[in-house]
């Protein structure tokens, strides 16, 4: 399938969604902060939109935005098919592939993950950590149309957190796991899909092994 295609793919959808909701690409341009004419030229098939585009397109117009990196022909199967047991195995050629590319500057690594977590325990445990978790969990799981194999261990994370299943040590590992998924501050930014995930899905395995530990 040629770029040429596959931009043509998501450019139809993309018009569809905003004649069916009445959105021109000037009001698109104004609630994305992308320029109209790079709009245009992405919808009619002579741009191939970036992960930074398609992550605004999908906040934008409440899609997945899985749905919208199917469109541009990225690949999911690697998501989908790197165990929990493997996640570590991982790090290297997600760290050549980050340094090739210069995607992003800062160094990925599972100490990184380490300490994101230590510093979301105790934040978990206070109430405003609480409601974030119940108030966020359910729309950041509907927002990346439940991609991943870690995203069964999430869901049974938060229901043992939400139903206070647990130690308070317990509880605080599974609050810090919930809020890594939740905000915004991975390691690897969510839009370098279908890598933004692994490090989400790193921080389940960190977890689930202290949760484990004797």
């Amino acid at each position: 399938m040629t770029d040429k295609n596959i931009d043509n793919q998501l450019g139809f959808f993309l018009k569809g969604l905003l004649k069916e909701r009445s959105i021109s690409m000037r009001k698109l341009s104004e609630l994305t902060d992308i320029d109209i004419a790079t709009i245009s030229r992405i919808i009619n098939g002579k741009r191939k939109a970036n992960p930074a585009h398609l992550q605004k397109f999908a906040d934008c117009l409440g899609v997945p935005i899985s749905e919208l990196f199917e469109l541009t022909g990225f690949t999911m199967e690697h998501t989908k098919t790197i165990p929990p047991s493997d996640i570590g195995k991982s790090v290297e050629s997600i760290e050549h592939l980050l340094e090739t590319t210069k995607l992003i500057d800062d160094k990925f690594s599972i100490a990184n993950v380490e300490r994101q977590l230590v510093h979301f325990e105790h934040y978990a445990q206070t109430e405003d950590g609480k409601e974030n978790i119940f108030k966020s969990f359910g729309e950041k799981i509907k927002k990346i149309g439940s991609i991943g194999p870690f995203i069964s261990q999430l869901k049974e994370m938060y229901e043992d957190f939400r139903s206070a299943k647990g130690t308070p040590r317990q509880l605080a590992l599974l609050g810090s796991a919930l809020i890594y998924f939740i905000v915004s501050v991975d390691v690897l930014p969510d839009y370098i899909f279908p890598l933004g995930y692994i490090d989400d899905a790193m921080a389940v395995h960190i977890v689930t092994n202290l949760l484990t530990a004797k």
